[in-house]
Parts: C-alpha cells; structure tokens; sequence
C-alpha cells in the first residue's frame, strides 16, 4: 500500500502547494492518486481533487471513530496506486495535549511514512536541531523524508543538506525556491475555492513543476511503498433513488464532504447540481441542500439573480424541506453585509434576520450541539453531535419568536447558545455535520424529505439535471 503523509513543522509552511504538486505531478506520470485532508476543511480537499483528477476525503478524528477512519481511508484508496495525505497545522499540534488528535497521530494510524515540509526560510545549521527534535519525539513516526521549501538558492540549499546529512538520518527528497507563482491566495476562511480562481489549472500546473524539478519522485515513491494491508474493496450498488435532492454547487456555495454526498445517495436520494449564481430557477426537487461557501464575496451576484432567490423563497415557503449550513443560512436572511465591500446586497429573505461580516471569527472550531424538542427530523436523538464551525457572519435584527432545534454546549453557532433556525421545513444552522456512524444526518435528512413527499403527494421529483449517480466502492 504505497502512501505518504504530508506534513510540517509548523502551519502555513506550503504544506498544501506541496502536496497538490505532488498530487499533480504523479498523476502526470501516469499514477492513480488518492488524496485525503486531515481534519475538517473543505477547501483544501477542493484543490487537492483538481489536481489528482479523483474526489479527496477527510479523515477527522473529531467526527470519526478509528475504525470509521481506517475504513474510509481503505474504501476511497479504493483502485488507486498512491494516497497522499495531507495533514493540518504542525505535525504534533491539535486540541488534545497528549497528541492524540494530531498530524502525527493520524499518521501512525495509517501507517503512512512523513513528508516533513521545512519552511527554510532563514535557517543553515540550525535545521538540524530542528529536525533531530521531531526525529525523536516521538519514534513511532515514520519518515519518509524532508522537502525544503523557500530556499534562497543554490548556497543554502547546500548548507542545509550538509547539516542534515551531518546530524540527522533524515533523507532530503527534494528542495523548493522562494516562488511566489506557489501561492494561493487566502483570506478570512483560508485559500480561495477553485472556482474563485479564474488561473486555477495555471496555479496546480505550476507547482506540479515546481515538484518536478525539485523533488526526486522516484525516491519519495521509494519511500511510500509498504506492505498492502487494505481490505478487499467490494462494489456496492446504490439504491434506486425514490427522492431528488437539489444540491447548490458554485462560487458561493461548495462545503461538501464527498462521503457525505456519497451517503445522502446511499440514502435514496438522487442529487442534482443547480447554480445559485446562473440558473434561474430551482430544479424539480423534493427537497433542497445549500452547503456552507462564500455568499458574502459573490454577494452582488446573488442579489442579482432575482429569480432564483424568488424560486428558493417561495418553495420553503411552500414547505419544501430544506436544509441549510453556514453559507447557506447566510444566503436565506434578509441580507449580506460584508464590511467595507459596498452596501449590504438582498438575498432569499426566508429568514428574518440580517448577516453582517465581522472582522473576527463569530464562531471557530469544534463544537458539541444538542437537539431541542424543536429539531425537525425524525430519529434526531437526544445524544450531543459533535461538528465544526468556522464564521466571520452574525445574525443581526433577528426575529424574536424563531424557534431553534440545536442548544450548543460547546461554541457558538447564532448566539452562543442555540443554533439551527427552524421555519415551516427549513433547518438552517451554522454548525457543519460529518455523516458519520454517531451523526447519520444524511440518513435523518432524507426520511423527512421522504416523510413530507409521502404526506402531500407525489412531490416534484426531478427526472433531468446535472445528477451524481453510479456505483461506489465499500470496505
């Protein structure tokens, strides 16, 4: 089972322009790449999946049991020839003190060996110390090697391998130079998406050089190699689908976990792409998914498409079930208001309130909520989720009579203390939910799409759209 795990002392150290030119120059040489992200991220597994040509995962200790992890990670490596792993932050960081949730945890989990990415910016020597401190804190990671990045040229580069080689057993699989053509650029959630990237083939292709001429492939697939522990995948057909599911996928709207699609079809439901931005009127659906995503920087384009906003309002005011996360919420309220960037624009106006863009997160990071008596779907049950958040809005002007069907023990979701705005057969939540065998959200979501189909008819189940359908893989 060829892997590795790309990793780095510290964050922001190009661990992700890395592996997405590693991911992109091994699918150039012919290789079937599966990449996966540690963590709950959406963006980076977007970059990642252009640039491997195959859906990336997240493998989050937060949300998954160990064995839902091994078992994923075995499912999606499914046919390929090489996993690369992305981990988050430094490689012994996370929320647990003892490490138990870290890059280096995850790793050790998968047996896969360390690509250890070293920002060089500044350093000779003391590399080695450096290094000789993640060698030996904790033995039982294996590494692959080091990629150097950021190095000022030839003479450092030399300085720096020779302070390795002299102090340290640690292979050299390669050394970057100071690019700024490597950058993506960020901003208040992290990279910009693909789709906001007008260049974003340019960039992928760009690293994949960059990777080319300074990593030495042949040795960094050496070191991958090892001994091929997966359970045999076995095709497992989906269920005929008997809902349909309108899914928003664009510029504004594009936080989904692709297990999570992948569970809402083993659900019964057919999922079908419409374009918030373009289109002019929802598809035929029985029920309706808007993920998280950036409505506030493609706010002028939202207020814009009139039609669409109308099409949505009136459908969850007809009671179309509708669930919404982050983004989503964003885009039923009143308003947008991103400071500085212009007035506030009109969007679906579903929900009676504004969101107004702070300067500093509202809500970051791990967060426990718990179903209220108001909390729609059926089979919700009494025990706490854990999920994610990660937002700069607030809800302002909010109507004092909303009912919420989450109490949040743990972040911050619309006030600190509840989350999950219900109206009529909406649910619209800051809170980001992983389908996971404690969470099967996308099983409670698509029985009370089914439930309310059944109760008032037929529905209006589509039967034309841009579809995710097929077979998939399953340990």
């Amino acid at each position: 089972m060829t892997r590795l795990f790309v990793s780095a002392a510290a964050k922001s150290s190009g661990k992700t322009t890395i592996t997405l030119g590693l991911a992109a120059a091994l699918h150039a040489r012919g290789l079937k790449v599966q990449t996966f992200k540690k963590g709950p991220d959406y963006i980076d597994p977007m970059w990642l999946a252009r640039a491997s040509g195959r859906a990336s995962y997240n493998l989050d200790f937060n949300t998954q049991s160990l064995d839902e992890i091994r078992s994923l990670y075995a499912r999606a490596y499914g046919d390929a020839e090489i996993a690369l792993i992305e981990g988050n932050k430094g490689l012994h960081d996370g929320v647990d003190p003892l490490g138990g949730d870290s890059s280096a945890a995850l790793a050790k989990l998968l047996r896969a060996p360390v690509v250890l990415i070293i920002d060089a910016h500044g350093m000779a020597r003391g590399i080695a110390p450096l290094l000789l401190g993640y060698r030996n804190f904790d033995r039982d990671v294996e590494f692959a090697g080091i990629i150097l990045n950021k190095v000022g040229g030839e003479r450092q580069e030399g300085k720096l391998r020779q302070a390795i080689e002299n102090y340290t057993d640690l292979k050299v699989l390669g050394a970057l130079g100071r690019d700024n053509g490597l950058n993506i650029d960020e901003r208040h959630l992290g990279l910009t998406t693909p789709s906001e990237t007008g260049e974003c083939d340019e960039v992928i292709a760009h690293a994949r050089e960059a990777v080319f001429q300074g990593v030495d492939l042949d040795a960094l697939l050496a070191a991958a190699a090892g001994e091929d522990r997966r359970p045999s995948p076995a095709l497992r057909a989906l269920p005929a689908p008997d809902v349909t599911l309108a899914v928003a996928r664009d510029a504004a709207f594009g936080f989904y976990y692709a297990d999570d699609l992948e569970a809402l079809q083993e659900a019964g439901a057919r999922l079908i792409f419409f374009d918030a931005l373009r289109d002019a009127a929802l598809p035929a659906c029985d029920g309706l998914f808007i993920g998280g995503g950036f409505p506030e920087t493609q706010s002028a384009a939202l207020a814009a498409n009139r039609p669409m906003r109308e099409s949505i309002r009136a459908a969850i005011e007809a009671g179309l079930p509708t669930y919404a996360e982050c983004g989503g919420l964003m885009y039923l309220t009143r308003s947008i208001a991103f400071g500085g960037l212009g007035a506030a624009q009109e969007m679906v106006g579903v929900i009676p309130a504004d969101s107004v863009m702070d300067a500093r997160p509202q809500g970051r990071g791990l967060v426990r909520v718990e179903p209220t008596a108001d909390f729609p779907w059926p089979e919700a049950g009494a025990e706490s989720v854990a999920a994610h958040e990660f937002h700069y809005a607030r809800l302002e002007n909010v109507a004092p009579d909303l009912r919420y069907g989450w109490r949040v023990k743990r972040g911050y979701g619309v006030d600190g203390q509840r989350d999950g705005i219900v109206i009529k057969n909406l649910f619209a939540s800051f809170t980001h939910r992983r389908a996971t065998s404690r969470d099967r959200w996308t099983d409670q979501f698509v029985a009370f799409v089914r439930q309310k189909r059944k109760r008032h008819g037929a529905g209006t189940g589509a039967s034309a759209g841009r579809g995710l359908t097929g077979r998939r893989q399953a340990s």
